[in-house]
């Protein structure tokens, strides 16, 4: 992903190629057909997609935590200096 575009979302999405690799990389070889087949048994494609949600509105909250107390941090040095300038 580029890191200078300005983006206004962000689309994830995993295929049935990305899964047909997921398969073969945990020793269950599968088609591509049978990984079509996979994420819309049971509902799997919409549990994925809500899993994938959630983990995104995750992190999301992490990053806005981490950047309010940095900002907080750099606010009260700020402070801190400006005080011991006067």
């Amino acid at each position: 992903m580029t890191e200078k575009k300005k983006r206004e979302k962000v689309v994830a999405e995993i295929t049935a190629a990305h899964l047909a690799h997921f398969a073969s990389d945990v020793g269950s070889p599968m088609t591509q057909e049978e990984a079509i087949a996979f994420l819309n048994r049971d509902g799997r494609a919409y549990a994925m997609w809500k899993h994938m949600m959630q983990a995104g509105e995750d992190y999301v909250r992490t990053m806005l935590q981490r950047d309010r107390a940095a900002v907080i941090r750099l606010q009260s040095a700020q402070s801190q200096r400006n005080r011991a300038a006067i």
